[in-house]
């Protein structure tokens, strides 16, 4: 066993994964450099050379809940990888010029792939699975979660930063009989929604949250907050405070972090989410103290879980029919679903929904699940 091999094992050791053994969640390793690989690069070193076909799981999503379990991404860190984390120290990686890295980056790589991994609306948050047995049903709950949670009457008019695929827009027009503006930073995304949306009362723009200045009865953004930056938290929530009516609602739907960070891990960062980083509780409370009232605060991460594996499986059987996508491609995909599973399986990432109103406010809110 070379010097790599054995450090690797060692590592292992306490995490009730192994290589090449008999269980689900054990790795099974088809090339030697993928040790190298791991010493050389930690985390971005395990996802790359599974992208790369050195290894495989039959349970992947389960073996990285158990590393993230057992803390294995806190144990190997090589040097190269803390430069992203001082670079996002030093400058403003989720700036007006560099935010439009993930719209290009991430969702404008093909309405074909997200048209078939996701439900019939196009929604690419959590579902909420409380009484829920299939992802379309959870993902209508949720869209209705958040009407609720904001007292959405007919007539009002309805800011969405971050629309997506227009999911919620539509959602809101049709059943609430609201009209909406989502902006957007995918080109794609923007194509996709006024496309299908065509005739109902709604606006989608290619827009920056920093550049609205307009009144709004009501205000929601659902996992867009998570490519804002904790350099940008304060104009982000001055943002919304500028724009929402004096009695009006905002629900912010987040993925969260255990614990405050500047960057995201350098796998995600380099294949996924350019700039992304998932905000803790202190950040999101510090950067919105004084411009925004907290009226309730509910956690459902665990439906993440389950939304990710959904995700997956609707994946894995749509590759035939997907074109334009190498084997590398799909590797990385399987292994961001997966990952991203494992991280809310693991607890080490929450799904947070916030409804704040203005400090004039004088609405008393009453919490709806």
């Amino acid at each position: 066993m070379g010097t790599a091999n054995h450090a690797v094992n060692s590592l292992l050791a306490h995490t009730g994964v192994s290589i090449n053994g008999g269980q689900p969640f054990d790795l099974k390793v088809h090339n030697e450099r993928f040790y190298n690989k791991v010493l050389a690069k930690g985390i971005l070193g395990l996802g790359e050379s599974y992208m790369d076909g050195d290894w495989d799981c039959e349970s992947l999503d389960e073996m990285l809940t158990m590393l993230l379990r057992s803390n294995l991404n806190e144990k190997v860190k090589p040097l190269k990888l803390m430069w992203p984390v001082l670079k996002a120290k030093l400058s403003n990686q989720q700036s007006k010029a560099k935010s439009l890295r993930v719209g290009k980056r991430h969702y404008d790589i093909g309405n074909d792939l997200y048209a078939r991994m996701l439900d019939p609306r196009m929604v690419y948050t959590c579902g909420y699975w409380e009484n829920a047995t299939t992802l379309a049903e959870a993902q209508e709950a949720k869209l209705d979660l958040i009407c609720r949670k904001i007292g959405l009457e007919k007539g009002m008019r309805v800011l969405d930063i971050g629309c997506g695929w227009g999911s919620f827009a539509g959602y809101a027009a049709e059943k609430y009989g609201c009209s909406v503006v989502g902006i957007t930073i995918s080109g794609e995304q923007l194509r996709y929604a006024e496309e299908r949306y065509r005739g109902l009362p709604v606006e989608f723009r290619f827009q920056d949250y920093r550049e609205l200045d307009e009144r709004f009865d009501r205000i929601v953004s659902i996992g867009m907050f998570e490519a804002v930056g904790p350099k940008n938290y304060r104009d982000y929530f001055q943002t919304v405070q500028r724009c929402l009516a004096e009695d009006g609602y905002f629900l912010l739907h987040t993925i969260g972090g255990n614990v405050s960070r500047s960057s995201t891990d350098a796998w995600t960062e380099k294949y996924i989410f350019p700039g992304g980083v998932l905000p803790s509780a202190v950040q999101i409370t510090k950067a919105v103290e004084g411009l925004l009232v907290m009226k309730d605060w509910h956690n459902f991460g665990a439906d993440y879980d389950r939304t990710l594996m959904a995700w997956a499986g609707n994946f894995e059987a749509a590759k035939p029919e997907l074109t334009g996508y190498d084997e590398r491609f799909f590797r990385m995909w399987d292994y961001f679903l997966h990952s991203a599973a494992a991280g809310f399986r693991s607890n080490r990432i929450q799904l947070w929904q916030i409804v704040y109103s203005k400090q004039e406010g004088s609405v008393v809110y009453r919490s709806v699940r």
